[in-house]
């Protein structure tokens, strides 16, 4: 502290009151640009420069505008925008899948979007500190609160809301989870393949939950593209994220291994789902009474103690008071 001190008096003297927000902008100026050459800096695969120009050559330009994804002009700034192993990638790919962005620059949109709020934040900071000190003088510490706070919050806004997003697709597909095996266990019932089934659901079941929908769908398109079902719904579990889900893809597969009957595992899956939504619903009626304690106690412990002892207290004043 005596170190930080010196050198922000050292400072104060030489530039001025806003001497040490110059300093502080000034390193990070010089960081970022000395920074930014190296990271940038994409070396290109012969092999792909080559099928580039193949692609390039070959396609025609309104297929060029299909395969467009609005994130082109962040594939330059590719070694700064993604994870450098595969594992750290495929973990964030999965985390934004889980979260609804299924785009293939889903990673590099968000990484960019957290560099430009942390960066934006940061500049409003440094503005309204220096807004705040040309009216009053500030210490150290709020400086630095003042800047590097605006900037963490706006580093950290994208990954709150990709969570924000992903728990509320958690939630919408347990919730629903039990009555799209319902019906399932109908179509399947009525005569229906297990593909038309569950191209049948995904589409009644957009209205009420679209995230347990887009999933369903996602899994008849890629069958019918000519992927293996084992696959399709495997891939399926390990993107929901769920256990509910991966113990019915499980069924499935047992079901389709062995020869068995699909609608009489469907059958006895969906009971065990609807006693869970059950088991659910109970486990949080029996919580309500400990979350409402405390604020029963706040609001009317304080208004019972005031009427009861209020006028005793009044009294007694009166008294003390009139001796």
């Amino acid at each position: 502290m005596e170190l930080l001190t010196r050198i922000e008096t050292i400072l104060t003297d030489q530039l001025g009151p806003l001497g040490p927000l110059f300093a502080v902008g000034a390193v990070g100026i010089i960081l970022i640009a000395a920074a930014l050459p190296s990271m940038l800096k994409k070396r290109v695969e012969p092999f792909d420069r080559i099928k580039q120009q193949r692609t390039a050559a070959q396609a025609p330009a309104s297929q060029a505008l299909r395969r467009s994804t609005g994130t082109e002009k962040l594939d330059r700034f590719a070694n700064l925008l993604e994870p450098k192993t595969a594992e750290e990638l495929s973990a964030s790919r999965l985390k934004m899948l889980r979260a609804g962005y299924r785009s293939k620059g889903a990673v590099r949109a968000f990484h960019a979007s957290q560099f430009a709020l942390g960066v934006g934040f940061l500049v409003v900071g440094v503005i309204y500190a220096m807004i705040s000190s040309a009216q009053q003088p500030l210490s150290m510490q709020q400086m630095v609160s003042f800047t590097l706070l605006p900037g963490a919050i706006g580093y950290y806004l994208p990954i709150y809301w990709v969570k924000r997003r992903a728990q509320e697709r958690h939630d919408q597909i347990v919730a629903g989870f039990p009555d799209a095996l319902d019906m399932m266990l109908v179509c399947v019932e009525a005569g229906q393949s297990l593909d038309q089934s569950i191209l049948r659901v995904a589409r009644e079941m957009a209205g009420g939950y679209p995230a347990l929908s887009e999933e369903f769908e996602m899994v008849a398109h890629e069958v019918k593209a000519g992927k293996e079902r084992v696959s399709v719904l495997k891939d399926m579990a390990e993107r929901v994220g769920i256990p509910d889900v991966s113990s019915f893809v499980t069924t499935l597969i047992q079901s389709a291994t062995f020869g068995t009957s699909i609608a009489e595992a469907l059958r006895v899956y969906s009971s065990e789902m609807r006693d869970k939504r059950v088991m659910r619903a109970e486990e949080k009626a029996n919580t309500l009474p400990t979350k409402l304690t405390l604020g029963t106690m706040m609001l009317t412990v304080p208004p019972l103690m005031l009427i009861l002892i209020g006028p005793s207290v009044y009294g007694i004043a009166t008294q003390l008071g009139g001796q």
